[in-house]
């Protein structure tokens, strides 16, 4: 997915940027099994049951598992699951 697509008419950078994201991990797009909200978020490969060694770039969101995060909607932490890999994102921080 491009940097410059949104999803829905959602600015991902901003979300991305946003404290609510995490601090690490690569971005992915995620519903909140909770409440059913999507939002960029942050998890580690390991945090979704992923090889390390693996090139985030390659992931599909179905080769993730769900992970544990904030929802803010839900003032809570909960269950994420991925729905897309952001490669756009992950490429745009990586400066590729």
């Amino acid at each position: 997915m491009s940097v410059d697509a949104d999803r829905d008419d959602r600015d991902l950078e901003a979300e991305l940027a946003s404290s609510t994201a995490g601090r690490t991990g690569i971005p992915v797009d995620a519903v909140c099994v909770g409440c059913g909200r999507v939002r960029v978020k942050r998890a580690t490969l390991v945090e979704m049951e992923v090889e390390p060694q693996i090139d985030p770039s390659t992931l599909e969101a179905t080769d993730c598992t769900s992970f544990k995060h904030v929802c803010y909607s839900c003032q809570s932490a909960t269950w994420w699951n991925p729905v897309a890999v952001l490669t756009g994102l992950l490429e745009s921080e990586r400066g590729e």
